[in-house]
């Protein structure tokens, strides 16, 4: 089973119609040791959701991860490419009520900026 990812946005610096709009991007500014992990284990094609953070604090969108180069560990550089707009947001409250959630890092570590999914926790953001 491969894991996919969520990967924390602030839409005020680079939201998800900015990726949108770019197509693809590199995945950077990234500084939490164990964020940094979790990006050095991706691979081309590993799944992602987009979270916005700020006011919206909700899943937006999906993106897919087109390279990977993990040369420099305290550096991993991430080249990622948009996918669709969650129809329907999935909110933090919304992922705080779900059993489905209860152990996540999601939950258990809220400032870490890229965070493994399950495949039933990426379905249920992705619905």
């Amino acid at each position: 089973m491969e894991t996919s990812y969520l990967l924390k946005t602030e839409p005020s610096e680079y939201s998800f119609a900015d990726l949108q709009r770019d197509k693809r991007t590199e995945w950077d500014g990234v500084s939490n040791p164990v964020a940094l992990k979790n990006m050095r284990e991706m691979r081309p094609d590993t799944r992602l959701v987009i979270y916005e953070t700020g006011n919206r604090k909700s899943a937006v969108g999906t993106a897919t991860v087109v390279s990977v180069d993990a040369s420099n560990p305290k550096s991993p550089r991430l080249v990622i490419e948009a996918g669709r707009a969650i129809a329907n947001p999935v909110s933090l409250a919304e992922v705080k009520a779900s059993k489905l959630f209860a152990g996540s890092p999601l939950v258990r570590q809220g400032r870490l900026s890229v965070v493994p999914l399950t495949s039933a926790q990426y379905a249920a953001l992705v619905r």
